[in-house]
């Protein structure tokens, strides 16, 4: 499916999964969550240790897991608290801050303290997971406390306090400025299995997050059954407009898995890969239930081989891509990639199957679909290319490390980091070629994201801006002159 360019329940479409604008104002770039740019003029190589094609670097806490996003000139990420930024603000923390896009400039923060249960809903010094979307002046994100979060862009840097939420204890320079927010523990009963980590989505009014419900720290015993997977609120209001609960008390472990929007057939849908291992669509102003997929063998059994999923379901010309996984703490595993047709009702694990690709391990990780081909990665480290219709492998390529974060394509490259931090950069061809690999000092959790001519990559605890210098710029002008000769 094209990207669209989102304007209330009615959309126009734009060529690749790419905002259009420039910006990457989401987690995926559009609903739909392709990985996949049109940005130019991004570099494929660079030396962090010398600063070649370093435009500039900013710090972050000592753990990092939220996804960059850019969008109006600004950059966001999701960290933790070790680079205290505010001394009213110290300890442990959940934190999302704010940069200056052309410079690296901090601008702003949200933080939030620690849940009090401490790691069976709020893991020590893990800060925040989910990436904001971005629009316009407001961003919206889930918190480390399991909130979803309303906030102005401009955080108290325009010296208004915007509500009707007006209560913030701190209203400084580089303090956010909090619209509304919506707690999921006290308004719909969720409990949080370690983190809660959803990267929103909207279609037309709605906002849509995962619950991040799951079990207790016994492993055994879901505390809050009846909480929803899935809600979706009012953007402007705060205030839920519907939920869904169909996974019930079959949550393997946790759910970490955020929505997709996308239509399929004729129907606009959100897309939702939750706690038991399923996916499942629904119509997105509605939430009426229209379709779910198992995405485990029949004779599989948890923990051994039976998986739930934490990827990000990726929607693209009616087909829903989806693989399975653990938790990294489980480590490695068998894993199960899937082409699922959306078009299909009820449940239809075998009639909405269009291939099953089971070479790949457990993956955390959302695909990329780009010229008829799918590029996926495993936790194992492995970075798979295959035909995105048939599902035919045709190479695969070994990082050596685990890989938390996605492949990422920009201009026909395929950029994808991992936990050693190194960076690889492929042809997204289906012959593969290694064009470079760098490291980044330390490990790369997030998925590289490019917008407005720069490439921005989050390591444990630094924000780099990757461009081509001037001085690099003219060498390649020079370069081609000198060829066309």
């Amino acid at each position: 499916m094209a990207a669209a360019l989102w304007m209330g329940p009615h959309f126009a479409y734009v060529m690749a999964s790419d905002p259009g604008t420039g910006d990457w104002p989401m987690w995926g770039g559009t609903p739909d969550r392709n990985m996949v740019s049109k940005a130019k003029g991004i570099p494929t190589k660079w030396d962090t240790a010398k600063k070649e094609n370093v435009k500039w670097v900013s710090s972050l806490g000592s753990q990092t897991y939220g996804n960059p996003v850019a969008a109006g000139g600004q950059i966001y990420v999701g960290t933790n608290n070790e680079a205290m930024r505010n001394p009213k603000e110290g300890g442990d923390r959940g934190v999302l801050m704010c940069f200056r896009e052309s410079d690296g400039e901090f601008l702003w923060q949200q933080a939030n303290e620690k849940l009090a249960a401490g790691r069976v809903n709020d893991w020590p010094f893990q800060g925040v997971c989910s990436a904001p979307l971005v629009e316009g002046d407001v961003l919206y994100y889930v918190t480390n406390r399991c909130e979803v979060m309303c906030l102005d862009t401009h955080g108290f840097r325009d010296g208004k306090n915007n509500g009707p939420y007006v209560e913030e204890k701190n209203k400084g320079e580089t303090d956010a400025d909090i619209i509304w927010k919506f707690d999921m523990m006290e308004e719909v009963g969720s409990q949080p299995h370690n983190m809660s980590n959803s990267s929103p989505v909207s279609y037309g009014d709605l906002i849509y997050v995962s619950t991040s419900n799951g079990q207790d720290e016994s492993h055994v015993h879901i505390p809050s059954p009846r909480a929803p997977s899935i809600i979706a609120l009012n953007k402007k209001t705060g205030k839920l407009v519907w939920e869904d609960n169909s996974v019930g008390e079959r949550i393997l472990h946790g759910q970490w898995s955020s929505p997709s929007v996308g239509k399929i057939g004729d129907v606009v849908q959100v897309v939702s890969a939750q706690g038991d291992g399923w996916v499942r669509g629904y119509e997105a102003l509605t939430g009426k239930k229209l379709w779910e997929f198992d995405t485990n063998p029949k004779d599989s059994v948890w923990p051994k081989n039976r998986n739930e999923t934490i990827s990000t379901p990726v929607i693209a010309d009616n087909v829903v891509y989806m693989a399975n996984g653990q938790d990294p703490e489980h480590g490695e595993g068998v894993g199960h990639l899937y082409a699922i047709d959306g078009t299909k009702r009820g449940d239809i694990t075998e009639s909405g199957r269009l291939w099953h690709y089971d070479k790949i391990r457990r993956s955390i990780s959302t695909g990329a679909i780009y010229n008829g081909l799918l590029f996926y990665a495993d936790f194992s480290g492995f970075l798979h290319c295959l035909d995105a219709k048939t599902g035919k492998p045709y190479w695969t390529h070994d990082m050596l490390a685990a890989i938390w974060g996605s492949p990422m394509v920009i201009d026909g490259k395929v950029y994808l980091g991992d936990e050693d931090g190194d960076v690889a950069v492929l042809e997204a061809s289906k012959e593969k070629k290694l064009i470079a690999e760098m490291n980044m000092g330390s490990s790369v959790y997030c998925t590289p994201v490019a917008a407005n001519g720069t490439l921005f990559i989050a390591n444990r605890n630094q924000l780099f801006a990757i461009a081509e210098s001037k001085k690099s710029a003219a060498w390649l002008v020079m370069n081609e002159l000198f060829a066309r000769r």
